[in-house]
């Protein structure tokens, strides 16, 4: 069952991959490293990867007094811009995430690994080195348990170079 799972996650993964983006000529910057807010903070870099698509990895750790965790995401993004608005583009892509928890109190502790989705909108200000996003990134977890996640609103916060 876990090998079925796996299976689907990599397949839907390579077709998000091979999407065409021929149309996007969207991203103003190369390289961006900052920070992401939201239900957990993390650390995020995104770099260029072909004309209007990007790869965004997500670096989260989290602890509190029930659980701790943390976790790596990386994401295929597509961008589009939106017209009349110079510099702001919405964005679209898939990914995965694998991470390891703890819960504590002698709760146990796992490894999981989870299929991405993302949506958002990005912001890279003219004559700055700065970029802001916000989006929402729900996950369907496929190991050790199969459940879906609504996922997260989050805020990045970006140098650009």
């Amino acid at each position: 069952m876990i090998i079925r799972k796996l299976l689907f996650s990599f397949t839907a993964v390579a077709a998000l991959f091979t999407m065409n983006v021929s149309n996007a000529n969207a991203q103003d910057y190369k390289h961006a490293i900052g920070g992401r807010f939201g239900n957990a903070n993390g650390v995020s870099f995104k770099t260029a990867l072909n004309k209007g698509a990007m790869l965004e990895l997500i670096g989260n750790f989290r602890s509190n007094s029930g659980v701790t965790y943390m976790n790596l995401t990386g994401l295929y993004e597509v961008y589009n811009p939106i017209k009349g608005a110079d510099g702001l583009n919405w964005f679209y892509g898939g990914g995965a995430t694998v991470g390891a928890y703890k819960i504590k109190h002698g709760g146990g502790s796992d490894i999981y690994l989870s299929a991405n989705g993302v949506l958002g909108l990005d912001y890279k200000i003219k004559n700055a080195p700065i970029n802001l996003s916000l989006d929402w990134i729900p996950a369907l977890q496929i190991t050790p348990d199969t459940e879906f996640w609504g996922g997260d609103i989050g805020l990045g916060v970006r140098f650009t170079f």
